[in-house]
């Protein structure tokens, strides 16, 4: 019982130090993702003339589609 003791009160540096890594990784990985959205959102800014039609549009192959149902 004491050997197990024993075990549980070594401390791993090694696992320590990979936590604190994969924290200081993870707050890396936020900053950046924060720096690079604010310098997308500039650029995305479009004029209303560039805008395209998009979405449904109901053509004539689509017609005949729903003709041979």
């Amino acid at each position: 019982m004491s050997e197990n003791k024993k075990d549980t009160d070594m401390h791993n540096p090694n696992r320590r130090q990979f936590l604190t890594g994969l924290g200081v990784a993870a707050a890396a990985g936020a900053v950046a993702t924060v720096a690079t959205g604010s310098a997308q959102a500039e650029t995305m800014v479009k004029s209303p003339q560039d805008k395209k039609p998009s979405g449904y549009r109901e053509t004539q192959h689509i017609r005949d589609y729903y003709d041979s149902l």
